[in-house]
């Protein structure tokens, strides 16, 4: 089993970076939903990838409909700030036979509108208080969500105790 994010025609070469180191971190797949509102070779996309980049599983798709039909009956998730469901009561686990897909929208329109009504019983959200922010950040959102399925999945695949190499900075740490 995989995880993926998916990004509807993101926006910010920043937040596209980011989520990318962030699937570099946790051995998630990348995917880009075209058109994309930035250059791949966009500095800023760049500098907050870092030098992660060519440790990305990234696919590119020409457009929604494109995306759909590369996964077929994989479980799906749109995150959105009108969905009814909170993502930590959604069962992230349940799927750990197949890969599943969390898609989030743009930055500034989120996923359309019929796309989710389609996908109504899979669309979750992220409790804030919407009085005063109107949304969260879409990298920090695309954090928490695939963070909640890791922690459900027993975060198969990574790292839970780092081992230091240096033994003289293990020793200095106490630990």
């Amino acid at each position: 089993m995989r995880n993926h994010i998916v990004l509807y025609e993101p926006l910010m070469p920043a937040n596209t970076g980011n989520i990318a180191r962030t699937c570099a971190a946790t051995n998630t797949a990348l995917h880009l939903i075209e058109p994309l509102g930035f250059s791949t070779d966009d500095k800023m996309l760049k500098r907050a990838g870092l030098d992660y980049w060519h440790h990305v599983d990234i696919t590119y798709h020409a457009s929604l409909d494109a995306f759909l039909e590369t996964i077929q009956e994989s479980p799906l998730y749109l995150i959105s700030k009108f969905a009814p469901q909170i993502y930590s009561e959604a069962n992230l686990a349940a799927d750990h036979i197949t890969d599943q897909y969390f898609i989030f929208g743009k930055e500034t329109t989120g996923l359309p509108i019929e796309f989710m009504e389609t996908y109504k019983d899979r669309c979750l959200r992220i409790p804030m208080n919407d009085e005063h922010v109107r949304s969260l950040n879409l990298s920090n959102t695309a954090n928490i969500i695939i963070f909640e399925a890791l922690r459900q999945q027993n975060f198969q695949g990574l790292e839970k105790v780092h081992h230091y190499d240096d033994t003289e900075k293990a020793n200095q740490l106490n630990w």
